[in-house]
C-alpha cells in the first residue's frame, strides 16, 4: 500500500465480499472482473446506469474496452441466475431477519415484482399493466 492510499473502511470490505461472492457464483474466472466493475458502476454517482456512462465513469482512460466488457457481462449473462439469486438470498436474508422475521419482501426494479409470505396486494399493476403472479 502506498503512503497516499488509504485502507478501505468497513463498508469497501463488505461490499467487497458480497462481490467476491457473487463472483464466485458466476462460475466462471473471465466473469470476475467485468461483473465486479458493473455492480461497482451500478452504485457509483451519475444519473445514467446504462453500460457506456458507466464505463466512463468506471475506467474514463479505456472506455471503450471497458464499455465492451459491461455489455458482454450484461448482455450474454452466461451464468445461473439461481445461483447467483441463492449467492444473494444466503447474504441478505441473515441480515434482514436480525430485525424479525420478514412478512413481506418488495423488490421494485420497475419491471420485477415479487411479494413473498402470501401477502395480497390487491390493485396493484406492474409498470406494464400486468397483475403480478404469485
Amino acid at each position: 500500500m502506498s503512503a497516499h492510499s488509504v485502507a478501505p473502511g468497513a463498508q469497501q470490505k463488505r461490499f467487497a465480499a458480497y462481490l467476491d461472492r457473487l463472483a464466485q457464483a458466476a462460475g466462471h474466472l473471465d466473469r470476475v472482473v467485468p461483473l465486479k466493475s458493473y455492480c461497482t458502476g451500478l452504485l457509483l454517482p451519475g444519473e445514467r446506469k446504462s453500460v457506456e456512462p458507466m464505463a466512463a465513469r468506471l475506467c474514463p482512460d479505456n472506455v471503450r474496452q471497458t464499455h465492451q466488457s459491461l455489455h458482454h457481462v450484461v448482455a450474454h449473462a452466461p451464468w445461473s441466475d439461481e445461483d447467483i439469486l441463492e449467492t444473494v438470498r444466503q447474504y441478505a436474508l441473515p441480515a434482514m431477519q436480525k430485525q424479525g422475521p420478514i412478512e413481506a419482501w418488495i423488490v421494485d426494479d420497475t419491471g420485477f415484482v415479487m411479494a413473498v409470505a402470501g401477502r395480497n396486494f390487491e390493485g396493484f399493476v406492474e409498470p406494464h399493466g400486468r397483475q403480478p403472479s404469485e
